[in-house]
């Protein structure tokens, strides 16, 4: 590294050269060198030449977009290196095939290539590090190349993390409201940036696309919860709940890509205390309202003893069983929907509205997959394919949307809202929590305890997700924030008899995916797949998002022309996309696959086969329980589930070896021998 970091020292680096073939660049690079000195400048000729005819021999290309020209001749005194980055990518002929954006010139006296030795295996790790080449392709100067490789070394020289050694934000500070006060330390210098970062055109596709994929799955929530509370909460309660605690949340809380909204375990709870309140006499309205105020201030109490701290025990494990629920629930009411529509038909609904319907949804899947995909074409600038690729499903929204109102002869099931603002039930907005007995208002607690354990997981399950390794975020987490945050709001929610929100798993990574920069992986056996380089870190599309789902409540007869279909099709998209970089996924299709073709992930390299399978097969055991769970009567118990999870995880530990764990439930993945290009 110190002879790259001396090359920027001295300005031996050309940023952003607009070249299209090896001769213009050799050329460039050597009169810089001989302009700083770095080599005499009546060799330059004989160095070009030199360059030229070892690109001759073979291409110096050597994948990873990166080629490592050089040349070693009588005159020059020392080894030096110069580095240089495309204005636009050139195919120099590297072994995979992908155009070079990045030269690493090594020039020297004869003799000199062994001391190049360490220099060529440095520059192959550098490059090799996501965040490195993220940063060195966008940085403006030298300072900020320096900034990159700073960064880059001390990326790499950090110690890991464990259980006995937590990161930072899960650390028990021993002070009461401690971990709050140090999440507002670590996110408040961040706060300006936070804003300035959300300034971007890939800000504007996934506000309007995770609008739209926030706005079905809430009013569908609020549909079922209208039904399940006898209209004491509905439609109208859930879009303003989730667009006013959005919209504090993404202003307030530590970790903004956070998404807010109704989750299937609150609104199995809601349903199940609303029965209990009938079966009892008692009024739910005011009922609910203490339960949440309970609730409310055993989150704070949960705060104040930074039990989010809890969360350390939470591994890759867990996440990958919760987030692959809550995906199969989002393929599985798609499908589920789309079935209904052929079962359900009626005098007014015939089989072209069940066909309609079915080419409407898979027509929105089809084309949000396919314009997703456009990054990586070789086709159209590469402006163009990001923009195509960021605002695919909200292209494919828009174009379904105006076949079936081109096609309005066939009858269609529209987006279920009122014609106008409004409670459901036409009640008053504040609760009237004084209305309910003595009684109740202390009985609430217990309920309240169960509320608690719910909203903890909940919320914290997803912000691990959130704030994984792999998605290389920098700013930082702050759950104790978040929960503070979270916990103020259901105590006012609870007030005026709106249903309170988490941070919702999929709608979550869907918007961290729709704000990444990512690459695509190549195996050895030509398998590819994405990796997340860099995330826009910003408060700008969780305000603008939840704004949005605000201002719907102005529009509801014009969100009504929306088909239900195309919703469909959007929620098997966000279901499929949120599969990708889950491992349990990618381990369960190994039981389908010809061992013989079996990727070279690092864990299938590092365990045995049987081992791998039986980790895979203990988490597939964990999925099945939770959603048998989940659909039962006993739907309430869910989060205690999700709870034991943490517990069997431990007992792993007797039946798995350490370093075949560590492999299959690391918290980052490794580099790997893969191929890479930028997205």
């Amino acid at each position: 590294m110190k002879l790259f970091a001396q090359a920027i020292e001295e300005g031996r680096i050309i940023l952003d050269l607009h070249a299209r073939d090896m001769p213009t660049i050799c050329r460039a690079v050597v009169n810089k060198m001989a302009e700083k000195g770095a080599i005499p400048a009546e060799l330059s000729e004989k160095i070009i030449a030199a360059l030229l005819a070892r690109e001759e021999q073979t291409s110096t290309a050597i994948g990873h977009a990166v080629a490592i020209p050089h040349a070693y001749i009588e005159g020059c005194t020392e080894p030096v290196i110069a580095f240089v980055r495309l204005a636009k990518p050139v195919n120099l002929g590297a072994p995979d095939g992908i155009p070079t954006h990045f030269l690493y010139f090594l020039l020297g006296p004869p003799g000199s290539a062994e001391q190049h030795l360490d220099a060529l295996a440095n520059i192959a790790r550098l490059m090799s590090g996501d965040e490195f080449r993220y940063d060195a392709g966008r940085a403006k100067n030298a300072d900020e190349l320096r900034q990159a490789l700073d960064r880059f070394i001390e990326s790499t020289t950090r110690k890991p993390v464990s259980i006995d050694r937590p990161a930072p934000e899960l650390a028990y500070s021993g002070r009461p409201f401690g971990g709050l006060i140090t999440d507002i330390q670590r996110r408040l210098p961040h706060y300006v940036s936070d804003f300035r970062d959300g300034l971007h055109p890939k800000c504007i596709g996934s506000t309007l696309f995770l609008f739209f994929a926030c706005l079905a799955p809430t009013i569908t929530f609020g549909g079922v919860m209208a039904v399940q509370t006898g209209g004491n909460i509905g439609v109208v309660e859930m879009l303003t709940a989730t667009a006013i605690c959005g919209m504090t949340y993404a202003l307030f809380a530590g970790q903004p890509l956070n998404i807010l909204g109704g989750t299937g375990p609150l609104l199995v709870f809601i349903s199940v205390l609303y029965r209990l309140c009938v079966d009892m006499k008692i009024p739910f309205l005011q009922t609910y309202a203490w339960v949440g105020l309970w609730s409310a201030g055993m989150i704070l109490v949960l705060v104040a003893t930074d039990a989010c701290c809890l969360m350390r025990y939470f591994t890759r494990f867990t996440d990958e069983i919760f987030a692959a629920l809550i995906s199969v629930i989002f393929i599985y009411e798609a499908i589920k929907s789309l079935t209904n529509t052929f079962r359900d038909l009626d005098v007014h609904k015939h089989h072209d509205t069940a066909l309609l319907t079915l080419l409407l949804a898979m027509g929105t899947f089809y084309i949000a997959m396919s314009l997703s995909r456009m990054r990586k074409s070789r086709y159209m600038r590469s402006w163009f394919r990001e923009f195509v690729a960021d605002f695919g499903p909200t292209i494919a929204m828009a174009a379904m949307t105006l076949v079936a109102i081109w096609l309005n002869e066939v009858d269609l099931a529209i987006l279920a809202a009122p014609d106008e603002y409004g409670t459901t039930s036409g009640r008053p907005w504040l609760v009237s929590i004084f209305d309910a007995p003595m009684w109740v208002r202390w009985g609430a607690a217990i309920p309240a305890l169960l509320a608690t354990l719910l909203i903890f997981l909940d919320q914290n399950i997803t912000a691990r997700i959130v704030n994984s390794s792999d998605h290389k975020l920098h700013k930082g987490a702050g759950y104790h924030l978040d929960l503070t945050v979270i916990g103020l709001m259901v105590g006012v929610c609870s007030m005026f008899g709106l249903p309170w929100v988490v941070a919702a798993t999929v709608r979550s990574i869907n918007h961290v995916r729709s704000l990444a920069t990512s690459e695509e992986v190549t195996k050895s056996n030509s398998e590819s797949r994405d990796r997340i380089l860099h995330v826009r870190e910003t408060r700008v599309t969780g305000f603008s998002i939840h704004l949005l789902m605000g201002c719907s409540l102005l529009m509801l007869p014009t969100i009504k022309t929306v088909p239900m279909a195309v919703l469909y099709g959007l929620f098997l998209f966000m279901g499929i996309v949120s599969m990708t970089g889950n491992q349990f996924f990618e381990r369960l299709r190994l039981w389908a696959m010809d061992p013989a073709l079996y990727p070279t992930t690092h864990y299938i390299r590092r365990v045995p086969l049987w081992v791998i399978h039986k980790f895979t097969l203990l988490q597939l055991v964990c999925l099945v329980a939770l959603w048998t769970v989940k659909a039962s009567a006993w739907a309430i118990a869910f989060p205690i589930l999700i709870a034991v999870l943490v517990p069997v995880r431990l007992l792993a530990d007797r039946f798995f070896e350490a370093q075949h764990l560590l492999a299959l439930d690391a918290e980052e993945e490794p580099e790997e021998e893969e191929t890479h290009w930028a997205a």
